[in-house]
């Protein structure tokens, strides 16, 4: 016959107790565990031999049931109440008659101040190393946030300064208000789940995380490793203010901005209207003054000007050297008038030497000029060769010419210059 755990199909399934069993047995082979985490229930009843408890993870929503024996809890040094950090060891069981899985643990030990703290500083150190605390990263906070995002608890001190001294400094700003759990096992989901939406809308330009004092274990959630990266990776920039000055959680250096209280935050996020107003009326003040000592001194440098000699009667440069513009015109005028003498003079005489040199005056002495006449282009004759017999001529004297024609021509006689007469 075959066995269960041989075939397993739709005909032939496995009963209820077959699978617990197999769960219990994977489970019960895990062995024993450290678990740290932080006590949310704790339930003891008289007269049993074992009390409940639920173990919560900080940093997420998980829990995880543990039983143990009341002596247990009754022989801690250090009372154990709900929201107390622990450190238990246990191993798992897996109750197969219902199905439960829970952590049975025979040691427990109250995480201590000085635990806490150095587990902080672990922390601490892994993010400045991967540059999370870098001033670089920080953004500015807008002048006149449209909304503001502001996660505290309900009704707290924190939600109310926040608020009241807001509403004090600017009567039109609006809020975005999330109410979350700020301390416990559940403050860090809620926080972060919180966070997210208002980063998501558009209309949030500003996020204020706002919690009153505390003691170091309250003040816990603020140093969370998830939290304080998801406050990194917010396109928003944040506000912390957690605690008052003396409180140091992790999450002022994570954030943009640190308030040292809730009030600082408020005042640090929204402008004072009434301060703005009283700075706008003096710069006012200030620029309509600088205007009006500006355009007095541009008077002053146009009448500086206008008192100046060529401004004050600009014609007096030109009645000044009137004389002088006279006085010279006469100079031109004379040197004219001595120029076209001079040169009238010098023609008069130029034409007298061309009329003396001129043939007028040789036929007045009684010369006379002959030409050919027969031929195509008249010339004077020069020779008595260039007289044929019969050749046609004009005689040019003095006072006119005729008309001739060569009958004879004769040779002139050489004469001795001085036996030569005067043709008149």
């Amino acid at each position: 016959m075959t066995s269960p755990e041989q075939a397993n199909t739709a005909e032939n399934p496995w009963p209820v107790r077959t699978i617990s069993f197999k769960i219990a047995d994977w489970i019960h082979r895990l062995g024993a565990v450290w678990v740290e985490g932080q006590l949310t229930q704790i339930n003891v009843r008289r007269g049993t031999r074992t009390a409940f408890l639920t173990l919560r993870d900080p940093a997420a929503d998980m829990s995880l049931s543990v039983t143990c024996d009341p002596m247990l809890l009754q022989r801690s040094a250090v009372p154990l109440t709900e929201g107390a950090r622990v450190v238990v060891y246990g191993r798992p069981n897996f109750y197969a008659g219902r199905g439960t899985l829970s952590l049975r643990i025979t040691d427990i030990r109250p995480v201590g101040i000085g635990e806490l703290l150095a587990r902080i500083e672990r922390v601490k150190a892994l993010l400045a190393a991967e540059g999370l605390f870098d001033p670089r990263r920080k953004r500015p906070l807008p002048f006149l946030p449209h909304t503001v995002g502001l996660i505290s608890g309900r009704a707290s001190a924190a939600q109310r300064d926040v608020l009241a001294v807001a509403a004090a400094r600017w009567e039109s700003v609006r809020f975005d208000v999330r109410d979350t759990p700020v301390q416990g096992p559940t403050a860090v989901p809620a926080i972060i789940e919180q966070l997210a939406l208002l980063d998501d809308d558009p209309h949030v330009q500003v996020i204020i995380i706002a919690r009153g004092g505390g003691s170091v274990e309250d003040l816990l959630p603020f140093s969370d490793e998830t939290l304080l990266r998801a406050v990194a990776d917010c396109r928003t920039p944040v506000v912390s203010a957690i605690g008052h000055e003396p409180d140091t959680p992790l999450l002022d250096l994570v954030a943009d901005v640190r308030a040292a209280t809730p009030t600082d935050a408020a005042k640090r996020v929204v402008p004072d209207v009434t301060a703005e107003l009283r700075a706008i009326a003096e710069l006012r003040r200030r620029s309509a003054g600088a205007l009006r000592n500006w355009v007095h001194r541009e008077e002053r440098v146009v009448e500086g000007l206008r008192s100046r000699p060529v401004l004050a009667n600009p014609l007096r440069m030109i009645d000044d050297r009137q004389d002088r513009v006279d006085a010279a015109v006469r100079d031109i005028r004379r040197s004219t008038r001595h120029l076209v003498t001079v040169e009238e003079h010098r023609t008069e005489r130029l034409a007298a030497q061309l009329a003396t040199l001129g043939p007028a005056q040789t036929l007045a002495r009684g010369y006379a000029v002959v030409q050919r006449t027969d031929i195509d282009q008249p010339r004077a004759v020069r020779s008595i060769a260039e007289l044929p017999d019969g050749g046609e001529v004009r005689i040019r004297v003095a006072d006119g010419s005729a008309a001739a024609v060569i009958t004879r021509s004769d040779a002139a006689r050489p004469q001795h210059p001085s036996t030569q007469e005067d043709p008149q």
